[in-house]
């Protein structure tokens, strides 16, 4: 049950233009690129409520909601629901970018829920250690730590 959670940030764009987004199918790492995505048995709605929920009493702050299906409505354009929670914590943060300052770019960290064409919800989010790796370094022990209470984040919130 160590799977790994943390943000999705440039997967939300490609969302738009993909037929059932990213992770779609799968869950655990995704081929390369760190995603992880699983399944919830919620709504997006829920699982976003859910997952702000498991947040909270974690001291991980919700920094922004974005909720693409709305800004895509507010131009005229569809979208299947498509909501990013940023949230975070330098508790947190702050180790991963003693281990790779470029990581920085990617915090606050960032999950991804969404609805698939077929109305499967997902909540996805990039894997910590992945992110570390990506910056070019090396053994990093917090993200691993991070991708273990993430892990457990994203498992209490996609329980039935």
């Amino acid at each position: 049950m160590k799977q790994v959670l943390l943000a999705l940030a440039a997967a939300t764009a490609i969302l738009a233009g993909c037929a059932a987004g990213p992770g779609a199918g799968s869950a655990g790492a995704g081929a390369g690129n760190g995603l992880v995505a699983l399944k919830s048995p919620h709504s997006p709605a829920d699982t976003v409520a859910r997952l702000e929920a498991q947040l909270r009493p974690r001291n991980l702050a919700v920094v922004a909601r974005v909720d693409h299906a709305a800004g895509a409505q507010r131009i005229g354009q569809t979208l299947r629901p498509t909501e990013v929670l940023i949230f975070g914590n330098p508790q947190a943060g702050t180790p991963l970018m003693q281990c790779a300052q470029g990581v920085g770019i990617d915090l606050p960290m960032k999950a991804l829920v969404w609805a698939d064409a077929q109305g499967q919800t997902w909540l996805g989010y990039n894997d910590p250690v992945w992110l570390v790796q990506r910056h070019g370094g090396g053994e990093c022990p917090a993200a691993a730590n991070v991708r273990q209470a993430l892990a457990a984040i994203a498992a209490a919130t996609v329980a039935p």
